[in-house]
């Protein structure tokens, strides 16, 4: 029998555990399957126009910025924005009262932004002719403009004792004055207008 030497024992599996290493080492410097790090840095969004809280008149919003990274992307109400060194601009509609404008802006290997605005659309309404409607009408016909009600009683003191249901005798602002949306419209109503 040969003698077995007590150093070939012990070196083998420490030969093992090398040559273990080296092949993990080889195989790394092919490539490397991990997926790569996820991106911390968010894009820089700034909103030049309109200002959060705006009023507006007209149907449309002019929606202007900067980006950094400049070859970021910019969707503002799902459409897309032309950018242009770092700066973007989008024309978006505008609903008659309180919008939400969400602007999104994204970029390779960053975090997207994302920001929010309110701009109301301040709508100017005519004031429709309501003399000699009657009084339980009123609020039908100008609440689907966006105009509220104040009935006053008119006809003096012995106007609750006339036959007949009360009508408009007069009104403020006049039929066809040209008013903001939310406004309070006074009627004055009886049952005979003198």
């Amino acid at each position: 029998m040969t003698p077995v030497s007590l150093s070939r024992i012990v070196l083998r599996p420490m030969c093992l555990v090398a040559v273990a290493l080296a092949v993990g080492v080889v195989a790394g410097c092919g490539g490397d399957d991990r997926p790569p790090a996820p991106p911390s840095e968010h894009v820089r969004l700034e909103i030049a126009a309109p200002s959060d809280g705006s009023t507006l008149r007209r149907g449309t919003a002019d929606v202007r910025g900067s980006v950094s990274p400049r070859a970021s992307s910019v969707t503002v109400l799902g459409r897309p924005a032309l950018v242009s060194d770092g700066r973007f601009t989008v024309v978006v509609p505008l609903e008659p009262g309180v919008n939400v404008i969400d602007v999104i802006a994204t970029a390779p290997r960053r975090l997207p932004t994302l920001t929010a605005l309110r701009v109301t659309r301040d709508v100017l309404v005519t004031v429709p002719d309501l003399t000699d409607l009657p009084e339980d009408e009123v609020e039908a016909r100008l609440e689907p403009l966006g105009l509220e009600a104040q009935v006053e009683r008119g006809g003096g003191l012995f106007d609750v004792l006339r036959p007949g249901e009360p009508v408009v005798c007069e009104q403020e602002p006049e039929a066809g004055a040209r008013v903001r949306r939310g406004r309070e419209v006074v009627v004055v109503v009886a049952v005979r207008c003198g």
